[in-house]
C-alpha cells in the first residue's frame, strides 16, 4: 500500500507549517523525515493521521484517504508520550490493543513478544510510574505495534533511550519492515537515518529542500571529503584550489572539497611526501547534508 502526500500545504493563519509538500513512499520501506524543530514534521505526521485536515492537498493511503476504516492498519508513535502513569503495562496494552480490534489472548501474546524483544518481560506488570523514562519509551512503541500495523508514523523514536536500547529498536523496526509494513519516522539522528532508510524528504520550514534516494542524494550532492592519515604535515595544502574546509586532528586530516575533480590534483601532491597510510575519498555524510540545506543552528 503506497502512501501518497500530494500537494500538502497547512497554514495556521499567517504561519505555514507545511508548504505544498509532495513525497510518494513505497509499500514495505522505511522512509525518513527529516529536518529541525518547527520544519513541519510532526504537523505532517498529524495530517497523514487525519488528526489536522490539510489547507490545501490530499493524503492517499493505497489509493483512498485516510479515514476510520483504515486506521486499525496504522500505528503512531507521538513525540509526546501519552501512557497513563497509573496504570500497569499490561492494563495499558490490553486497553489500547482491544480499541485496535484484538482479543485479549491476542494482546497478551503480541506483548509478551515485544517485550522479550525489547528485554524488557520483568515490566510487564509494572505500573508504568515505576518504569525508567527509556522503558517507558519502549512500553510507548509497543502500544504503537501491538496490532501489527502495515503503516507505522514514529516520531522521534530513538529520544530517550541508551545506545544499548537505540540498538534494540533498530532492529525491532527492520524486523517490523521485514514483515512487509511501511514506516515513516522521524528523527535529528543522521546516522540513524543513513543506516535504516533507503529514501528521504528534508523540510525546512515547511518545505521540501532535499527529497529521494540517499545515495542518489549524496551523489548529486557534489561535496565530498578526503581523509588523510600518516605522519607528513600537509598544513601547506590547506590552499590549494576546491578545498572548502581542512581540519588536522593528530596525524589524521579532514578535507572537504567543492566536488570529486579536486581530489586528484591533491592526491597528487600528498604523495610528492611519500607514504601515507590513508587517502580516501568519501561521499558527505547526511549531517553534512542537512546542515548545507538547513543550516547549522538546529536542535
Amino acid at each position: 500500500m503506497t502512501l501518497e502526500i500530494k500537494n500538502v500545504s497547512k497554514h495556521f493563519g499567517d504561519n505555514v507549517a507545511v508548504d505544498d509538500l509532495n513525497v510518494e513512499i513505497p509499500e514495505g520501506e522505511i522512509f525518513g523525515l527529516l529536518g529541525g524543530n518547527g520544519a513541519g514534521k510532526t504537523t505532517t505526521f498529524r495530517i497523514i493521521l487525519g488528526l489536522l485536515n490539510a489547507t490545501e492537498g490530499n493524503v492517499l493511503y493505497n489509493g483512498k484517504k485516510i479515514d476510520y476504516s483504515v486506521t486499525d492498519y496504522i500505528g503512531y508513535l507521538p513525540e509526546e508520550r501519552g501512557l497513563h502513569p497509573k496504570l500497569k503495562v499490561r492494563e495499558q496494552i490490553q486497553y489500547l490493543g482491544k480499541l485496535k480490534g484484538m482479543s485479549g489472548k491476542e494482546v497478551d501474546k503480541q506483548l509478551d513478544y515485544w517485550l522479550e524483544k525489547f528485554e524488557v518481560p520483568e515490566n510487564k506488570n509494572k505500573k508504568i510510574e515505576k518504569l525508567s523514562k527509556g522503558n517507558q519509551q519502549k512500553i510507548q512503541v509497543i502500544a504503537s505495534i501491538i496490532h501489527n500495523p502495515s503503516l507505522i508514523i514514529l516520531d522521534e523514536p530513538f529520544s530517550g533511550l541508551d545506545p544499548i536500547n537505540v540498538e534494540i529498536l533498530k532492529r525491532s523496526v527492520i524486523e517490523m519492515k521485514d514483515k512487509g509494513a511501511t514506516i515513516i519516522f522521524s528523527t535529528h539522528r543522521m546516522e540513524h537515518v543513513e543506516e535504516l532508510c533507503e529514501n528521504v524528504c528534508i523540510l525546512n520550514k515547511g518545505r521540501s529542500v532535499v527529497a529521494g534516494n540517499i545515495d542518489q542524494i549524496k551523489s548529486d550532492f557534489g561535496q565530498k571529503e578526503i581523509v588523510i592519515e600518516g605522519d607528513k604535515d600537509l598544513s601547506y595544502i590547506e590552499n590549494m584550489p576546491g578545498i572548502l574546509s581542512f581540519k588536522s586532528v593528530r596525524k589524521r586530516v579532514t578535507i572537504k572539497i567543492e566536488d570529486e575533480s579536486f581530489a586528484e590534483p591533491i592526491f597528487n601532491e600528498v604523495i610528492k611526501q611519500g607514504y601515507v597510510k590513508r587517502f580516501e575519498v568519501k561521499e558527505p555524510s547526511m549531517n553534512d547534508i542537512f546542515i548545507a540545506k538547513v543550516g547549522e543552528k538546529f536542535e
